[in-house]
């Protein structure tokens, strides 16, 4: 059966990653995204990979209107919506007292309200339908704050709230609607070159780092699957347990130069009279910058702890199994 896919933030990253897995199930694709040159690269690198159907629409998801036609015309094109992945995001990197009124109101706009944006105008197709899932790309920062991040680490946590609120709704008056959030860890995409920044050297996401394809495999694992939350990756797992059992101890350790600090930058310095960020325009309008960022030579492309987490049914027969072929050696030694 043929997917109808809508996707925010499409044009590269993450985004542009769902928007490759899913178009190699052969998938009705509309993207949603700001740049003229990503958004173009990615519709005709989604038909080569065999989509059904590619429709993109330019927009920025902090104008609610722009998002809500969206979607109207992507359900009258494809015959409806089966899932939405609201990923379009942004990010400045400085300490919170640098960071400007209007910086935070923006990152605001996109993250959150970009995020409850294209939820509602999903919602207003699903919920009639019956049916539908709804996927937030989160983060573990949803959960626990970093350094020189407050204003995008605030906005996951709106998420977050958002989400929790809705998911109660939705049993209570739409169940056949299902609200995913999968929750990454660092993943390797364009926005560290990009981001707005006020540090000396070039941004980079803390160690370890994911290749984007692990995050989408996450998304569309979670899409498949209408699972409440989706932790990806050992890290994001780790932080959220470190932030439950000693979250005093994690901001003292994030508070060290060396782990908060210098683990979000590279040794490169960067020119910062130079630097083009896409908080106010988008970076790809001229340029395709794809799915990867700069760090390809240390992602991983495999995380085993989302391998386990989306093969729980085989790890337990094997431990069922496993256990088995103990008992019957135990019992046949006894036997002797």
């Amino acid at each position: 059966m043929t997917q109808n896919v809508v996707i925010t933030g499409a044009s590269a990253g993450v985004g542009r990653a769902v928007a490759q897995a899913y178009a190699r199930r052969g998938a009705c694709l509309a993207l949603l995204a700001r740049g003229t040159a990503g958004l173009a690269a990615a519709a005709d690198e989604c038909r080569e990979l065999g989509a059904t159907q590619v429709v993109t629409h330019q927009l920025d998801v902090a104008d609610a209107d722009a998002v809500q036609r969206a979607a109207d015309a992507a359900s009258d094109e494809f015959g409806g919506i089966d899932v939405w992945v609201n990923d379009a995001m942004l990010s400045v990197f400085a300490p919170t007292w640098e960071i400007t009124p209007a910086e935070f109101r923006r990152v605001t706009e996109v993250n959150y309200l970009g995020t409850v944006h294209g939820t509602l105008a999903a919602l207003r197709h699903m919920r009639p339908r019956g049916r539908g899932t709804i996927v937030q790309v989160g983060s573990a920062l949803a959960y626990r704050g970093i350094p020189l991040q407050s204003a995008y680490c605030a906005t996951k946590h709106a998420v977050q709230g958002f989400n929790d609120s809705l998911r109660a709704e939705l049993l209570h008056s739409s169940p056949g609607v299902r609200l995913s959030m999968v929750q990454l860890p660092a993943v390797n995409t364009p926005q560290f070159s990009w981001v707005r920044t006020r540090l000396p050297r070039h941004p980079q996401p803390v160690p370890p780092i994911f290749a984007p394809e692990v995050a989408a495999r996450a998304v569309l694992w979670a899409a498949d699957h209408g699972v409440r939350e989706l932790n990806a990756g050992g890290p994001t797992v780790l932080t959220r347990l470190g932030n439950i059992v000693a979250p005093g101890l994690l901001d003292r350790y994030l508070s060290r130069r060396k782990v908060g600090y210098e683990g979000q930058q590279t040794p490169d310095p960067i020119d910062l009279s130079t630097w083009r960020d896409n908080l106010d325009k988008p970076a790809d309008d001229e340029r395709d910058h794809g799915a990867e960022g700069v760090f390809t030579s240390t992602q991983r492309t495999r995380s085993a702890t989302l391998w386990v987490t989306t093969h729980k049914p085989l790890m337990g027969a094997a431990f069922a199994a496993g256990a088995g072929l103990a008992w019957a050696a135990l019992t046949a030694r006894r036997a002797r």
